[in-house]
């Protein structure tokens, strides 16, 4: 079987599918109808590329960590996506879904964001294409990634508060929603992961795949082969992390390495560990893994991370979950705030706390000393400067701790 793509109605396996209002179905119907037409046509990826190049800065550096590799008695290799313009990976998807729309003759922009990366890419991508752009943002999650949510003012996006539930990335998710429902003809929602209704979980990890592709060629010149032992990254609804696997799951040497965020604990009441605490559900459009109650109620999620508080993973990832391909690891705050002051006093490389969740793979599971590891660094960490400062002021972090062996 392959990993890598849907069968013709969306699923992977037993996860995916299109559960849609009748509003919407229209617009869900054109993209599946003309998404791959589009996306794979010569005058798309001759734009899209050299925008990938010549705007967003790729291809991203694959750089040997040289002391967490003599730490941790391994060969670790990191996947700057840090290091695209806007701060994170979020940017490649962003700029081929507006690439989309436009071909489409859409004139006005949605999104939902989180930790605010996609809402920031989008901006950009929107200020870029001279299109309307509205996100969408948990009024918490506005709290606490102010930085980006002044980005996105600034590069003309509208941004959006979303007050109900848990008022995070999923009840921005809904506000969206709501919006493409009411503006269903003149509007393209553009899905920051790899969740909601066919083709969005495979549009998006098809968009992100130039990680995993580059990651190919990069060891092939660094070490002689193309295909890691390990590759590692933070999962949410998991777009990082499908482009970082893209190329990587139908390899049966690879080893697949999700890290999920565990909050205070898969037990405490507080995680969004979904692999651990969900059952299979329809959340936001797509058929996948869901943390709800036994009446099919979202149960509320909880991470430090705000791209990673979500109660759900996309198909792509629950399907890789389900057949045992990838091996999934529940990391909480306390473990990702350390591995994010690690990177920081042993690399200089201050990274996201999504990302900080991928580094802590490396104190929960042993590898060899000639294994080559890949982690995803799939965004920086200027927007978490304020929890990281909260933290080392509440004693939490020691950061003299952080010596090579």
């Amino acid at each position: 079987m392959t990993y890598k793509n849907p069968d013709q109605n969306g699923y992977y396996g037993d996860f995916g599918g299109a559960f849609v209002p009748e509003m919407l179905y229209p617009n869900v119907a054109e993209l599946q109808e003309k998404y791959i037409q589009i996306i794979e046509s010569e005058e798309f990826q001759t734009e899209f590329q050299d925008l990938l190049k010549n705007y967003v800065g790729r291809a991203t550096p694959l750089y040997f960590a040289k002391n967490l590799s003599k730490k941790y008695q391994t060969q670790i290799y990191l996947k700057r996506e840090d290091l695209n313009h806007t701060g994170a990976h979020k940017i490649n998807n962003a700029l081929g879904q507006v690439l989309l729309a436009k071909k489409l003759g859409k004139k006005r922009i949605i999104a939902e964001t989180g930790a605010g990366q996609h809402g920031v890419a989008t901006a950009t991508a929107c200020a870029l294409m001279n299109l309307e752009c509205i996100v969408y943002m948990g009024e918490i999650d506005i709290a606490r990634q102010a930085p980006n949510v002044a980005r996105m003012q600034m590069l003309g996006a509208k941004v959006v508060p979303a007050t109900s539930g848990s008022k995070t990335l999923k009840d921005a998710v809904n506000e969206a929603l709501r919006d493409w429902i009411n503006n269903a003809t003149t509007t393209h929602y553009i899905i920051g992961s790899v969740v909601g209704p066919h083709p969005f979980p495979d549009l998006v990890a098809r968009f992100q795949s130039v990680i995993s592709q580059e990651i190919k060629w990069q060891l092939k010149e660094k070490i002689g082969r193309e295909n890691p032992d390990y590759v590692i990254a933070c999962v949410g609804g998991g777009s990082n992390a499908a482009g970082t696997f893209y190329h990587f799951v139908d390899e049966p040497g690879v080893q697949i390495i999700a890290a999920e965020a565990g909050g205070f604990g898969v037990n405490s009441g507080k995680s969004a560990a979904t692999t651990f605490l969900g059952t299979t559900g329809v959340l936001h459009g797509s058929k996948s893994i869901v943390m709800q109650t036994k009446d099919g109620q979202v149960i509320e999620p909880h991470s430090i991370s705000a791209g990673l508080d979500y109660p759900g993973i996309g198909p792509f990832h629950a399907n890789l979950f389900k057949n045992n391909r990838a091996e999934f690891f529940s990391i909480d705050d306390d473990e990702a705030l350390n591995s994010a002051f690690e990177l920081t006093k042993m690399e200089g490389i201050i990274p996201a706390l999504e990302s900080a969740h991928a580094l802590s793979i490396l104190g929960k599971k042993k590898f060899q000393k000639d294994e080559v590891v890949v982690i995803c660094l799939s965004g920086r960490g200027d927007k978490d400067m304020e929890t990281y400062l909260a933290n080392m002021e509440t004693g939490i972090l020691k950061t003299e701790d952080f010596k090579i062996n």
